[in-house]
């Protein structure tokens, strides 16, 4: 069952970017200023959030409990979410770490979807929402930085 290996792969690693996506929107959003940049953070978040729901409901389908973010890259993007913040807590500096943040999910989701072909079209579906989602983000931020 290759196809049910890779799509619950694909899935679990889907999961894992999606609530990364959302913790650095929380962990960030509180340091922003600009209302219109706000609102954007806030857009996106319930986005990552509808889909975060999507993908849980795929992956019960599997009898699978999903995949929480490594606790490493967990701790590295707090540490330096928190020290980049701590020394300008600009809304410049929160742009710079909501595009990277958005880089990073985009090149981790299109390398595991190039790893887990074998996937049904529903999850790659999924994780190519995620990666517009992020690569959206990533434009919509510019003019912050």
């Amino acid at each position: 069952m290759l196809i049910e290996s890779d799509t619950i792969k694909l899935l679990r690693e889907c999961d894992a970017g999606v609530k990364m996506g959302i913790s650095a929107i929380e962990d960030t959003s509180k340091y922003v200023k600009d209302p219109e940049f706000k609102k954007i953070l806030s857009e996106n978040k319930i986005d990552h959030e509808k889909l975060d729901v999507i993908i849980e409901e795929e992956l019960s389908r599997f009898h699978d409990e999903g995949k929480e973010p490594e606790m490493i890259a967990k701790g590295m993007s707090w540490l330096k979410t928190n020290v980049k913040l701590a020394m300008d807590a600009s809304d410049g500096t929160v742009a710079d770490l909501i595009t990277d943040g958005c880089n990073m999910g985009v090149k981790y989701l299109s390398g595991y979807l190039n790893k887990y072909k074998a996937a049904d079209e529903r999850s790659k579906d999924i994780a190519k929402n995620l990666i517009t989602l992020e690569e959206r983000l990533a434009v919509d931020v510019r003019k912050y930085l």
